[in-house]
């Protein structure tokens, strides 16, 4: 059975910093991702890596300011947040791809497999 644990999401101060884990089990997943919803909004692709850790990308809005990283052997990856912004404020979610693809991640919703629960993570002034 395929799941994908979510942790670590809160409530902080702008400025701060929060570290979210996902913990993913039940196969072998290629990318990995990270979306967010703000509430009212779509989701939101946010950054995704792969299983080498070679590739990765981010969406713009976080480029300088978001890390993601995975540890395969922990089958976990992670999205270190630094210099949040109220404008982080979301639901978090973890997603995995198990499509090998040679050139480029997915970026869309629609590409990814699996997703976890979600994790909030509320920013305030």
């Amino acid at each position: 059975q395929v799941q994908l644990v979510e942790s670590g999401g809160g409530l902080v101060q702008a400025g701060d910093s929060l570290r979210l884990s996902c913990a993913a089990s039940g196969r072998t997943f290629y990318a990995l991702a990270w979306f967010r919803q703000a509430p009212g909004k779509e989701r939101e692709f946010v950054a995704a890596i792969s299983r080498s850790g070679g590739n990765i990308d981010y969406a713009d809005s976080v480029k300088g300011r978001f890390t993601i990283s995975r540890d395969n052997a922990k089958n976990t990856v992670y999205l270190q947040m630094n210099s949040l912004k109220p404008e982080d404020t979301a639901d978090y979610y973890c997603a995995a791809d198990r499509k090998l693809r040679l050139a480029t991640l997915a970026t869309k919703r629609y590409e990814y497999d699996y997703w976890g629960q979600g994790t909030q993570v509320t920013v305030s002034l």
